[in-house]
Order: C-alpha cells, then sequence, then structure tokens
C-alpha cells in the first residue's frame, strides 16, 4: 500500500472513530434515560451510573463549586474531562456530547446538497459567536453572587479552602475569558480588581440578608443538564404514550411543551447553521473554548504555503478557519478539515499551527463587564418578589429530602433526573410560582400522575447529582427506627376545603382521602353527623317487619342503598338497605316496633366529615390526587409544615 492510500486510510479511520464515539455516547444518554425508571424489567433500574454525563460536565462541577463551596464526589469527573481538554483539546464537543451530536447530524442534513462554495459560506465566521462567552460570565457570576462580601464579613472564621479554590477559579476564567482586555499582566490585574471590587459593593449594598445570595442556573443553558431534561421531560414521553412500555401510564409533564419547544428550535437551527447552539449559546462551549486554548495537542497546517481551495472549511463545525490563522479555542476537534485536505497539510499534533493561530477569544472588555454587572443586578431583582424568604408560594411543595430553598436553589440543575425516576410522576418542573430561578426546578404536582409521594419511596434523592434533595433512608422518610422522635419527613400539609368537601358542603357521603391516608395512625380521621337529606321528611302509611309503605312519596329506586342513609323516628335510626319509589326496606332488627300510620319520619344521611391532624399529616398529596372532586380539588397540600423549613412550621 502506497504512502498516500495509508494516510488516506488513516484519516477516514479518525473520522469513522469519532462518529461510532458520538453515536456511542448518544446511545448511551438515551439508554441512561431508559433506565432511570422504577421498575422489576432487565431495562430497569439495575445499577446504571445514569448520571454519568452530568458528572462529566465541568460546568456542573464549578457552578456547584461556585454556589456551595463544595466538589462533591461523583463530580471528580469533570477534573479529568478539564485535564484531557488541556491534554487534546476541545475533544468533549466533537467525540463526547450526545447534544452536540445532534447538532452535528441536523446541520450535515441542512448542508446536504448544497455546493462547496455555499457550505464556505455558512460557515464563516461570525462576530455572535462570542455571546456564549458572555453568558459563560453571566451564569458564573450568578453562581458566585455575594459570596465574596460574605467572605469579608466573616473574615473573622477565614475562608475555606474550598471557598479560595471556587475564587481562584473565578479569577482564573476572568482572565481567560477578557480576551482584548488581558493582552497585558496590567490591564489583567486592573480588571480582576474592578471585578472583585463590584462584587463585594453588590454584595454588601445590594443583599437583603446576611445569606450568600448565589443561585445556580447553569443547568438553564449547559448542553448536558439540558439534554437530560428534554429527553426525561419531553421525548421519552412522546414515545413511551406510543409504546406503553417504559412506564404503566403515559407520562405527563406541565411545562414539557415549553422544554420541548426550546429543544426543537435549539436543534433545527443547524438547518440554517451548522451547530448554530455550540457556536453562539453554548456556555459549556465557552469554557472548553478558554481551556482549549492550551491543549497540547491541537489542529494546524503543516506548512504556511497552501492552496487556498478551502475544501477544509466546508465542513469544519466550529468556524475555526483551519485555512489561514486557526482560531484554537473554537476547534471542536471534528477531523473534517484533516479529512477534506488533499494535500494532507492540515494535521492533528503537538504542534501549533504553521500558519498562525488566533488565541484570544473575541470579547470586549466593555461587554464582559455588563454581563457580570448585569448577573450582579438580576440576582437582587430576581428575589425582590420574596419568592425565597417571607412570600414563598404555598405550592412550592419540594421533594422529600429537598434542602432549605436558597440551599435547593444553590444546587439544582434542573436536570429533570428526579422527574424522570419518580415512580408515580408527581414530581414536575416548576413554573415561575417558584419565581424565575426557580424555573423547571421539581416541585410536587399531586394532580398529574397515578398517585401523591408514596411513603416508602426515596428515589429521587437517590438520584439528585448535586445533593439538592439529599438521599434519604426509609427510616428516615418514614420515622423509623433511630428517626422515631424526629418523625417522618414533611413535605406539607394537607387542607380541607370545606366549601367544595362533599360532605361538608354538599351532604353527600365520601371518606375517599380518609381510606388513601398513608400514613399509620392515619392523619385524615372523621367525625360523625346526621342530616335529613332534602324531602327526606316523609309520612308512614303502613309499616311491616323490614319495610315502610309511604304516603304520597315518589324516591328514585335504590338511591339510599349506599349504606350511608338511615330512616330516624323516635325509636332511633335504622339503616336502609334498599327503596323503591314508594317503600324503604331497614336492616333487620329484633326490637323494632313498627311506626303506626300517619308518622312522620326522617331519611338521613350520615356525614363523615374529613379533618386533618397537623401532627400526622406529611403533605404526600395521596388524600388530594384521589379526591373525587375531579376540578379544584376538595382536600389540597401546601407546604406548610414542611420539614425542610423551620420557618413555615405551623406547630412551634
Amino acid at each position: 500500500m502506497s504512502a498516500e492510500k495509508w494516510k488516506a486510510l488513516c484519516k477516514m479511520r479518525i473520522i469513522i472513530v469519532r462518529r461510532i464515539c458520538q453515536a456511542f455516547f448518544l446511545v448511551l444518554l438515551l439508554w441512561f434515560a431508559v433506565v432511570t425508571s422504577v421498575g422489576t424489567e432487565w431495562w430497569q433500574l439495575r445499577g446504571w451510573p445514569v448520571n454519568w454525563l452530568l458528572q462529566l460536565d465541568p460546568l456542573v462541577a464549578l457552578g456547584t463549586v461556585l454556589t456551595t463551596h463544595t466538589l462533591y464526589a461523583g463530580l471528580l469527573w469533570a477534573v479529568g474531562t478539564l485535564v484531557l481538554t488541556i491534554l487534546l483539546g476541545r475533544f468533549f464537543c466533537g467525540w463526547f456530547c450526545p447534544f452536540g451530536t445532534m447538532h452535528q447530524f441536523v446541520g450535515w442534513l441542512g448542508k446536504r446538497g448544497r455546493g462547496v462554495k455555499d457550505r464556505i459560506e455558512i460557515n464563516q465566521l461570525r462576530r455572535a459567536e462570542s455571546i456564549k462567552y458572555y453568558i459563560l460570565a453571566f451564569l458564573l457570576a450568578m453562581a458566585v453572587g455575594n459570596a465574596i462580601a460574605n467572605l469579608i464579613r466573616s473574615s473573622f472564621r477565614g475562608p475555606s479552602p474550598a471557598e479560595i479554590v471556587a475564587m481562584g477559579l473565578l479569577a482564573v476564567l476572568v482572565l481567560l475569558a477578557a480576551g482584548r482586555a488581558c493582552r497585558t499582566r496590567l490591564r489583567a490585574g486592573g480588571l480582576v480588581v474592578v471585578l472583585v471590587a463590584a462584587w463585594v459593593v453588590a454584595g454588601l449594598f445590594l443583599s437583603a440578608d446576611r445569606t450568600p445570595l448565589t443561585s445556580l442556573q447553569t443547568g438553564l443553558l449547559d448542553p448536558i443538564p439540558l439534554v437530560y431534561r428534554s429527553v426525561n421531560l419531553a421525548l421519552l414521553p412522546i414515545v413511551d404514550a406510543a409504546a406503553e412500555r417504559l412506564s404503566p401510564m403515559p407520562r405527563l409533564y406541565e411545562w414539557g411543551f415549553f422544554v420541548g419547544a426550546i429543544f426543537l428550535a435549539a436543534i433545527f437551527l443547524n438547518l440554517l447553521i451548522p451547530r448554530f447552539y455550540c457556536r453562539y449559546i453554548c456556555p459549556l462551549g465557552a469554557l472548553f473554548g478558554l481551556c482549549g486554548r492550551f491543549a497540547i495537542w491541537r489542529i494546524g497546517k503543516k506548512t504556511a504555503e497552501c492552496s487556498q481551495c478551502l475544501l477544509c472549511e466546508a465542513d469544519c463545525e466550529g468556524a475555526c478557519r483551519p485555512s489561514g490563522q486557526i482560531r484554537i479555542g473554537e476547534c471542536v476537534l471534528c477531523m473534517n478539515c484533516v479529512d477534506s485536505c488533499r494535500h494532507d497539510l492540515v494535521a492533528y499534533r503537538p504542534h501549533r499551527s504553521a500558519a498562525g493561530e488566533v488565541t484570544p477569544v473575541d470579547v470586549s472588555r466593555r461587554g464582559m463587564l455588563l454581563s457580570i454587572a448585569s448577573s450582579l443586578a438580576v440576582m437582587p431583582l430576581m428575589r425582590l418578589g420574596g419568592k425565597v424568604s417571607s412570600n414563598w408560594h404555598a405550592k412550592v411543595i419540594r421533594p422529600p429530602g429537598a434542602l432549605g430553598e436558597k440551599a435547593f436553589l444553590a444546587r439544582c440543575l434542573k436536570c429533570g433526573q428526579c422527574m424522570r425516576i419518580c415512580p408515580t410522576n408527581v414530581i414536575q418542573p416548576a413554573g415561575l410560582q417558584a419565581g424565575a430561578e426557580g424555573l423547571w426546578t421539581p416541585i410536587l404536582n399531586n394532580r398529574i400522575g397515578t398517585s401523591g409521594c408514596q411513603f416508602n419511596c426515596v428515589a429521587c434523592g437517590q438520584i439528585c447529582p448535586t445533593g439538592a434533595i439529599r438521599t434519604l433512608s426509609l427510616d428516615e422518610k418514614t420515622g423509623q427506627g433511630e428517626f422515631v422522635k424526629i418523625g417522618p419527613v414533611r413535605m406539607g400539609t394537607a387542607y380541607v376545603d370545606r366549601g367544595r368537601c362533599l360532605p361538608w358542603a354538599m351532604d353527600r357521603p365520601c371518606i375517599v382521602c380518609q381510606e388513601n391516608c398513608s400514613v399509620s395512625p392515619k392523619a385524615i380521621f372523621v367525625r360523625k353527623t346526621y342530616q335529613t337529606v332534602r324531602g327526606g321528611e316523609l309520612t308512614v302509611a303502613s309499616a311491616g317487619p323490614a319495610t315502610i309503605y309511604l304516603a304520597d312519596a315518589k324516591l328514585s329506586a335504590d338511591v339510599y342503598a349506599t349504606g350511608d342513609y338511615y330512616l330516624f323516628l323516635a325509636g332511633g335510626r335504622r339503616r336502609i338497605t334498599a327503596n323503591t319509589a314508594e317503600t324503604i326496606t331497614l336492616e333487620p332488627t329484633r326490637t323494632w316496633q313498627p311506626p303506626a300510620a300517619g308518622t312522620r319520619v326522617e331519611i338521613q344521611v350520615r356525614l363523615q366529615r374529613p379533618h386533618v391532624d397537623l401532627t400526622r399529616c406529611i403533605g404526600c398529596g395521596i388524600c388530594e390526587h384521589e379526591c373525587p372532586v375531579s376540578g379544584k380539588r376538595a382536600i389540597r397540600v401546601t407546604a406548610e409544615n414542611e420539614s425542610r423549613s423551620r420557618d413555615r412550621s405551623l406547630l412551634r
């Protein structure tokens, strides 16, 4: 085999290997979503590392480090991703990221049939590609919030090692992202000083309290949580509704339309510009772009001479201009330029491009400062409504084991894993009732799904990748064993709406909520009362041992034969077992004196009116789900008295 054929075969092989790798990780994502299901089938809950792709995401790790000052053990995988990025370049974007694989495939469909000139044109570099760096700065600044000011306030105790690492990482990212402003050390140092001062001032004067004003919002645009959320809440439910295999009933998600619409919009924009999301929006791509500038192995030209055929730019996935001075931070290692070059001038090797490289990120100092300043303003504005303090929404019922609201928002990725694994489908993505920063975080909606939160289920805490929902044992959740004194975990409290409850408002017998109460002893108890039914005052025509014949009565047949209706007369009450239009049959008894003709009797209904014991109710919502009042339920759960917050306690 000639050297030229061998080189061509090697090029082809690297492209094939990359495509196999992309397909593998895409299938792996879909498989993880499928096996995140409670059940006994071989493809359900068998110890698969379903959060592994999230744990590989450095933006997930960096965001949680900045908000919690802690790097969780599972997120150490992200450190390996960063190290490999510094060694190999942006391999994650071009080889591992399942969202990027979807973009690349749809972009390839959009370019089919187009000539080389057209493909080069749509792959041209645009200044708007710097937007993703501003988005990254905005999201990370929200994660930092007023943490620096709080460190200064608490300086007497000294910052923890994790806090020092978090601030150091942020300073490094600022230096990397400042672009032209950081071409000299003096300007770089001045910029860092200005940013730190801005954070301190914002933290001291814009924060309403002394707690860290931070929020983890990276999951909104981070591609890995985004694709997890989209698959969990939109794609799989559609497939499941048709296949009826993944769950016993179709999965419903209240915000599924909007989650799916955003996903589809991001995908189909690739028909206009290949990898549109990756180039303009993706904050993870921006983070990799900053780190990829220092890659040891990189794409580049072997010699500066070139025929300028531009074939290498026709299928470039990163718009990094491999034909000239390559923008190495934008290269996603798609290897298309290596495969396309007919003269073998482009290669992947541990050397800089012979034609030169453009390494500074094309962002302005003004834009970077504006992004960070906007973030510092947005955080206090989002909390002006008091959704995480005194004006909290009573219907924001978090899953069992959820941390306090501020700590919860500092960790939740909005990935939808807890919603996917919930066997009853009761965990739903929140709307704006949790505030703007609580969008798509998990809350309980007891009207959707097959039931409320099951008493013996702790699945959501077992799968949460960042500990926003902490792991609970069954003993802790149910208040057994060593947790007897503490009692079970409470998510809220049920309240009876007496204006809608059948026994209270309509004199209709119903004990559905009491029968379905999951705790023992039951948190819902009933008090009996007897009420005369409308039109139930009747006159006896004659009476036998068990049958009463009525005068001028026109009853509906067997309407009073349910066991809840009684005939009341001077001798007491007797249960009605059957009735016709003119007769009533009573339960047999030995001590019975038939009433004389002309005696007035009353048909009474026994009502078992529900009451809630606040000391026992855990807010599981099963009663609300099973309530037969199909519109606005007659018994509803709110977040009052939840275990995670003393401020919401009803019992002092």
